[in-house]
């Protein structure tokens, strides 16, 4: 029984330091930050960005998926009109796109290309 309790009193290994240990958890963190946190957070920013650059006459498209051309800008809100004499209301953080003048082919012609009479 002595020989068992020299055995185990045998010398203890040195670990790694703390720093390398906790380097790993610093690494996933770096991954995380350039490859999801920051680019949602200029993703934000030119969202906000283009949110304070709406005028009037400016083509959406809504979080909804509506299309419409602003005809009114509130303070928190926005009138669309996505058909002749249809207006709606909705939220100004709701526009996820500005579509930079392009007109849509079904609003002054026919799906088929054809001028509607």
């Amino acid at each position: 029984m002595g020989s068992l309790a020299y055995a185990q009193e045998g010398a203890a290994a040195a670990g790694p330091g703390p720093l390398v240990q906790f380097l790993p958890l610093l690494l996933v963190f770096a991954v995380f930050y350039f490859l999801l946190i920051r680019p949602q957070q200029q993703k934000a920013k030119a969202h906000k960005a283009m949110l304070g650059n709406l005028k009037r006459n400016d083509e959406v498209v809504t979080a909804g998926g509506l299309y419409g051309k602003i005809v009114e800008l509130g303070e928190t809100d926005v009138r669309l009109e996505i058909a002749s004499n249809v207006r709606v209301r909705i939220d100004r953080s709701r526009i996820e796109t500005l579509l930079g003048g392009k007109v849509r082919k079904d609003t002054k012609e026919g799906r088929d290309g054809k001028e509607k009479g």
